[in-house]
């Protein structure tokens, strides 16, 4: 059975805790989730949790054995469970997967359109280059001449792809191969973050993305009740990034050495400025859990506008760059072929 997708771990924990806030029990709200259920899948799997919470009363068993829910939302669920606050716990997982979803979809987006835009003026060049460019050619031989320069390059061109198209489609297929491999395996994305890294844009973001989900595992960590010992130990799960993973390690050795978790965050790096300011109010205050959840909140609307941002600035930018190439291309050969037509 495939993973749940970030919105229907969401949906999942929104029901569970409307269920415990409305004071029923987590076996009867499954048996209420079961009878509401549309899918045969969504009914098999409220089913075995049933099943299994009838012969332990325990969700956290129930989810385990179905083998199908991710490590931290069975962690968070284990401590709700234990600490009698799993209607909390369970409201905090859904906000926490739907800003995961957010997040997600806002990466999709700001990837989506160039790779489409960036396609289109492939084909739009390579159309050009093999069907257009020899049509012009018959033209000129008709007229007693050939193309020459930077027309006939962009002719040879042309025929050189159309002549290799094989090597040339088995090279996309390797692209696209390399794509997948980028964006579908953990490896891959960690080969894609460090190349990422090492462009100042990129870098920014990955940054933004690892420093959000980490306040927000620790939001709900903490709200949950947990000293921040035990809520670094839990939100380390979270991270995918080795590099901001190297913050983490330092600020729980300092942890270790006896500093609190606010001068440990900003000592390792991994808050700084006004972020660094609100950690340290936060934990005069103690309302961590608090300022966790704003400051997540805040990289979350900067990483929407830094997003937008780009887009705003790379539509234009490729629409310009497809016109102008097509332009040149069209002017290569249109202008000797005015000289040529003005000649005769």
């Amino acid at each position: 059975m495939k993973p749940f997708s970030n919105m229907e771990l969401a949906s999942f924990c929104g029901q569970i805790a409307l269920i415990l806030k409305s004071g029923i029990s987590s076996m009867e709200g499954l048996t209420i989730m079961l009878e509401e259920a549309s899918s045969s899948e969504e009914k098999e799997i409220l089913q075995g949790l049933l099943t299994r919470m009838q012969e332990t009363g325990m969700l956290y068993d129930a989810m385990e054995e179905a083998g199908i829910y991710p490590s931290y939302m069975l962690r968070m669920v284990q401590i709700g469970e234990e600490t009698g606050t799993l209607d909390e716990v369970m409201e905090s997982l859904q906000n926490h997967y739907e800003r995961e979803d957010t997040i997600r979809k806002s990466i999709r987006s700001s990837v989506t359109y160039p790779l489409i835009m960036t396609g289109m003026m492939a084909v739009v060049i390579v159309v050009l280059l093999v069907k257009v460019m020899p049509i012009f050619n018959q033209v000129f031989i008709q007229l007693g001449t050939e193309m020459t320069g930077f027309s006939r390059m962009l002719m040879n061109m042309g025929t050189a792809i159309s002549r290799y198209s094989v090597v040339f489609i088995v090279l996309l297929i390797l692209i696209a191969g390399f794509f997948l491999y980028g964006t579908r395996t953990s490896s891959g994305r960690n080969m894609l973050r460090g190349v990422g890294y090492r462009m100042k844009a990129f870098r920014t973001i990955y940054e933004e993305l690892a420093a959000c989900r980490f306040a927000s595992g620790m939001a709900l960590t903490l709200s949950s009740g947990l000293n921040p010992e035990r809520s670094m130990e839990l939100v380390d799960s979270l991270n995918d990034d080795s590099i901001f993973q190297k913050k983490i390690d330092r600020c729980k050795a300092q942890m270790e050495e006896g500093e609190d978790l606010s001068h440990a965050l900003f000592s390792s790096g991994m808050f700084t400025g006004v972020y660094a300011r609100m950690v340290s109010i936060g934990s005069k205050t103690g309302a961590m859990d608090q300022v966790m959840e704003q400051i997540a909140d805040l990289y979350q609307e900067d990483i929407d506008t830094r997003m937008n941002n780009a887009l705003a600035v790379l539509e234009p930018t490729l629409v310009i760059l497809l016109s102008l190439i097509v332009g040149v291309i069209l002017l290569s050969v249109m202008l000797p072929l005015m000289g040529i037509m003005s000649s005769i």
